[in-house]
């Protein structure tokens, strides 16, 4: 049966239907114990959901639908480890690579032991890097590292390691995973082979894009240096020992995570060396510790006190009852910047689906488009569509309380600079948000001109929340993004689809395989449509 039949959803239809679909944010922001209501703060991370159309009588609703759905218990079977990606049989145990003294109870010992071993092979590669004693073949000290991989092998590393960029590093950490020759060419240029590592870093390790690149860095090696380039140049992190041996990566240089890691959870497994690289062993451990606080707080709090329940179920009421289609990621710090391009991936490719865990269409939205920048760039790119286009956008403002990485030995004028910049910050995001909610409403009416003029309205009325964090540390990081994750898994239970697959995907590489060998002339065109024959004939000539 269709979730739109349930008893709660037709509730929800009808709370919609009823005034609560046309209900002014003006109206209900003055709602007595507003805040009290719709806020949530664990360990150095506030939420507030204040400013989204709901009442009590929604959450209620909304907390009904999630026990119709049995989210209490998707949410102890995904820390047990049942096989909840059925299309693939697989668990989906990445909370397990964080486990804290509360919930690695639930995870089978031998689960723990791999994970301490490759933790351990993984701190004893992040020393000897990190403390300069990993020479290369001419037995010259590593000084750069370039991470080779794409998708989930690439963004999550390169989203924390920008966003931790204040931590000193002995090694210079770069990002590989273009194929289109010129991000290769441009970086191959800046460094030198003598004292250059990559880590290969592939989910099966038969990924073309990644394999591509590590085929041209090779071929880059062989120009200057004429043995050790294996075991000295390369580091390989895969599910797939054998085939990183079958490209020459020799046992000792490989790095195993299991197929019960999604890519876009990766990671927090041995994905995570740059990361790890970045900060030190300890640093990394912190990521994981923060990351366990929330897998703690999710498992184990009531749904209305629960931050990713109540996100998930907010944006499930914005999607499905007020028909809202795309949500902003808007960062409001330079070190989020890539905060965005993350999220995409993970809620997108989790829950892009159109098929319920039964094999049938739905018949109602699923994941919204997500998008975002950071908020001072975007102000004067994209908000214009936010304030006054015709499509309906929720968004999320994620600002930093604190800014801790100011460099001291500034000159006191040049502090006070930046203390005043970061007030700027914060006043801004505040002043969006609260503009989106209100509109027209948010000019004080002493100051309020008239409105004589279309162009110059502002409908308000936009939904939002906001997120602070104290600070920008690998445990508030890895706090925040196991939200994220989890949030994306309560929405996939309520809509009854499998977030832990990725067929679409899957087909796209499949086809690019077959489209490349007819690039090549090893396959006829006759069996392509006429514009893919087209394109390729014009690319030959």
């Amino acid at each position: 049966m269709s979730i739109t039949s349930s008893l709660a959803w037709k509730n929800l239809v009808s709370h919609c239907q009823s005034g609560m679909g046309k209900e002014s944010l003006l109206n209900l922001i003055n709602m007595p114990n507003r805040m009290e209501e719709f806020s949530i703060e664990i360990g150095g991370l506030y939420v507030d959901f204040s400013k989204n159309r709901i009442n009590g009588a929604t959450v209620e609703l909304l907390e009904r639908l999630a026990k119709e759905k049995e989210l209490a218990v998707w949410i102890k079977k995904l820390f047990t480890g049942e096989k909840l990606n059925h299309t693939e049989n697989r668990a989906a145990l990445h909370t397990a690579l964080r486990s804290t003294s509360t919930t690695q109870n639930h995870f089978e010992q031998k689960i723990q032991d791999d994970v301490n071993e490759q933790f351990s092979r993984m701190e004893k590669i992040v020393n000897k890097i990190r403390d300069g004693h990993w020479r290369g073949a001419t037995g010259k000290t590593i000084k750069d590292i370039v991470n080779i991989g794409v998708g989930g092998s690439d963004l999550g590393p390169l989203m924390i390691t920008h966003a931790l960029q204040a931590f000193k590093s002995p090694v210079k950490l770069h990002f590989l995973s273009s194929i289109d020759g010129t991000q290769t060419s441009n970086l191959l240029k800046q460094l030198d082979q003598e004292t250059t590592l990559f880590i290969l870093s592939s989910k099966s390790f038969t990924t073309i894009d990644t394999l591509s690149n590590a085929e041209t860095a090779l071929s880059w090696f062989k120009k200057k240096l004429r043995s050790n380039i294996y075991a000295q140049h390369f580091i390989g992190i895969s599910t797939n020992s054998e085939k990183m041996a079958e490209w020459g990566i020799p046992k000792q240089n490989q790095l195993l995570f299991w197929d019960w890691v999604g890519g876009r959870y990766s990671m927090w497994s041995t994905i995570g060396l740059s990361i790890a690289l970045k900060l030190g062993m300890e640093g990394f451990r912190g990521f994981l510790a923060g990351a366990g606080e929330m897998d703690e707080h999710f498992a184990n709090t009531e749904f209305k006190k629960n931050i990713p329940v109540m996100l998930a179920l907010i944006d499930i009421w914005n999607i499905n009852f007020l028909d809202i289609e795309a949500k902003a990621i808007l960062p409001y710090d330079a070190r989020l910047k890539y905060l965005p391009a993350y999220l995409s991936q993970l809620v997108m490719e989790s829950n892009g689906k159109s098929v319920d865990r039964q094999g049938n269409k739905v018949d109602y939205r699923t994941c919204p488009i997500l998008w975002g920048e950071i908020g001072s760039n975007a102000q004067h790119a994209f908000y214009q569509l936010l304030h006054q286009g015709t499509q309906k956008v929720m968004s999320d403002f994620i600002a930093i309380v604190e800014r801790d990485d100011f460099n001291s030995q500034l000159e006191e004028e040049v502090e006070q600079s930046l203390s005043e910049q970061q007030s700027l910050t914060l006043a801004n995001c505040f002043a969006q948000s609260r503009v989106l909610m209100l509109g027209n409403e948010a000019i004080p009416k002493e100051m309020r001109p008239k409105f004589d003029d279309p162009f110059k309205d502002y409908a308000g009325n936009k939904s939002s929340n906001t997120i602070l964090l104290d600070n920008i540390s690998p445990k508030s990081l890895g706090k925040l993004i196991a939200l994220y994750e989890h949030k994306t898994f309560v929405e996939a239970v309520i809509w009854d689809i499998n977030p832990f697959d990725q067929w679409g995907v899957e087909l796209g590489k499949l086809i690019a395989e077959e489209t490349r060998k007819a690039l090549a002339g090893d396959i006829e065109l006759s069996g392509l449509d006429c514009s893919t024959q087209a394109l390729i004939k014009r690319i030959k000539q």
